[in-house]
């Protein structure tokens, strides 16, 4: 998926980062697929317990970078706010279907 949203990147989405046009892949992938598959299911498992150290080099940024953080605050904090109200609701629905997905197997 990833290889996909590189070169989707490079035909016509210029300004979107490759994995991010990969992730949508994936995730339109298994909206369609209505499951995840046994293969992925287990690779993520592992890759799962190594999450922590994801967060090592952003936390080492904001120690390091307080001070332009501190400039661009007004920024950070209209971001955080939009995706916080895009979030939410999104989060609502999608735990909405995941509910009725499982009522629905029983």
């Amino acid at each position: 998926m990833q290889a996909g949203g590189a070169l989707l990147q490079q035909l016509c989405l210029p300004m979107l980062p490759g994995p991010v046009i990969g992730l949508l892949l994936l995730l339109v992938l298994l909206l369609v697929l209505g499951r995840i598959p046994q293969c992925l299911e287990q690779a993520s498992a592992v890759l799962f317990q190594y999450l922590p150290l994801l967060l090592a080099v952003p936390a080492t940024g904001i120690l390091l970078g307080g001070d332009v953080l501190l400039a661009q605050l007004p920024a950070i904090s209209g971001g955080l706010l939009l995706s916080l109200l895009f979030c939410i609701p999104l989060c609502g629905w999608m735990m909405q279907r995941l509910i009725a997905a499982e009522t629905d197997d029983d």
